[in-house]
């Protein structure tokens, strides 16, 4: 396997571009994401998927990027999936024909495109996933190698400008919203914790020394959605020692030659909440407001019932920056269903647990007609019928002339012979 990557990187437009103005209140910045890729490898090829003709705003930061731009042409039905089946055609052309090219990033939250990453891991390509962890599936998170979170980008004083929300969204009641911040809070040091030493544990069975490269590698490889900058750190080098700082582990050498080692003792309290442990809360909000949510309610408005309801629910403590974070992975568990808008932001209807099959209707044996036994018919007399009351016996038949005059004969010689002379 060749030590340097060569990535070729796929861009699903349409889908990453509305994903990140739903959750993020942002335009989608694609050198953000070939700049993370970089980092990664070599980039040696560059593809969009989108029609075009709709999104003349974004061509040109496309071509400032030398991003090969793909026009997609909708049916006259509409059918949306048409980006996603020329992308995932290209992908596994160019992994046939480029056999240079070893590695793949695919920048989309879509999960239809998880047979594609799965097949590519199968012809031995490192796969990446660029997305926000607020649109994109967990499923997907989880498959490829490794998952970069469009969020975990977003630096402080960012070159990105929030873009302009529609006016009519603006209330004087509501605060600014901490989406358009620079970037969400970052999460508690304990929240890695279980990852980092469940990592240790397999490098300690591999009797391999717990490096810096190898300890990420690890993390990355039990968990490819991780990230130090969820957790504030520029780089994993400046995790590790907010870890040390915490005492969460013990960490010996220098000059980026360090040695990681768990702690003999407990340390700080380390237990995390589990995210499934909120979904319960999250049913009962959702069923008291079913008539609002038929319709659709936005991600603000549900996180106002959570908090005003349930005040002990804390998005930090369950491992989630954001709370439509939340939302995405209760939508892998068909507890909600959750639709990007341009305008009105993130929307939630109910998911497919409140809406149970229909139980199939047991099938009804066909009900057989009992033959009616036959009675015959009551004799009146003097009444008409059909049948005889009482039939006459059958005749005998009568034999054969000849063997009458033969058995005539033979009596008549008996009797002679009988006569006494």
């Amino acid at each position: 396997m060749q030590d340097r990557l060569n990535i070729a990187v796929f861009v699903d437009y349409d889908n990453i571009e509305i994903g990140v103005k739903s959750t993020l209140r942002r335009e989608f910045d694609v050198f953000l994401a070939l700049s993370a890729l970089k980092e990664r490898g070599d980039i040696v090829a560059k593809f969009a998927y989108a029609n075009w003709g709709r999104q003349e705003g974004a061509t040109r930061q496309m071509a400032e990027n030398a991003v090969q731009m793909v026009q997609r042409i909708p049916s006259p039905r509409g059918d949306k999936n048409g980006a996603d089946i020329n992308l995932a055609l290209d992908a596994l052309e160019m992994a046939f024909t480029h056999a240079h090219v070893n590695a793949f990033a695919i920048v989309s939250g879509d999960s239809d495109f998880i047979p594609l990453v799965n097949k590519l891991k199968e012809y031995g390509k490192t796969v990446f996933v660029v997305g926000g962890k607020a649109f994109t599936s967990t499923i997907l998170q989880q498959n490829c190698h490794e998952f970069v979170s469009y969020e975990s980008l977003l630096e402080d004083g960012a070159s990105i400008v929030p873009m302009p929300m529609p006016e009519r969204r603006e209330r004087p009641d509501r605060k600014e919203k901490k989406e358009r911040g620079p970037r969400p809070a970052p999460l508690d040091l304990a929240q890695a914790m279980p990852l980092v030493e469940r990592a240790l544990q397999v490098l300690e069975r591999r009797a391999v020394q717990p490096q810096l490269g190898l300890l990420k590698s690890t993390m990355l490889q039990l968990d490819p959605a991780f990230s130090e900058r969820a957790y504030g750190a520029g780089s994993f080098s400046d995790f590790v020692e907010k870890l040390k700082k915490a005492e969460f582990i013990n960490v010996s050498g220098s000059g980026g030659r360090y040695i990681i080692e768990r702690r003999g003792g407990h340390g700080p309290e380390k237990v995390a909440a589990r995210p499934e442990e909120a979904l319960p809360a999250l049913r009962d909000v959702l069923e008291t407001h079913r008539m609002e949510l038929e319709e659709g309610a936005t991600a603000e408005e549900l996180e106002q019932w959570m908090q005003a309801e349930h005040p002990a629910f804390n998005l930090n403590k369950l491992g989630f920056q954001q709370f439509s974070e939340f939302l995405n992975y209760a939508q892998d568990k068909t507890v909600v269903r959750t639709q990007p808008d341009e305008e009105r932001g993130l929307i939630v209807h109910l998911g497919a647990e409140f809406y149970p099959p229909a139980l199939p209707e047991t099938p009804v044996a066909p009900v057989l007609e009992e033959e009616e036994e036959y009675e015959p018919q009551p004799i009146v007399e003097g009444q008409p019928t059909i049948f005889e009351p009482n039939p006459p016996p059958p005749k005998p038949k009568k034999a054969p002339a000849r063997k009458r005059a033969a058995a005539a004969g033979t009596a008549t010689r008996r009797a002679r012979k009988r006569k006494p002379e």
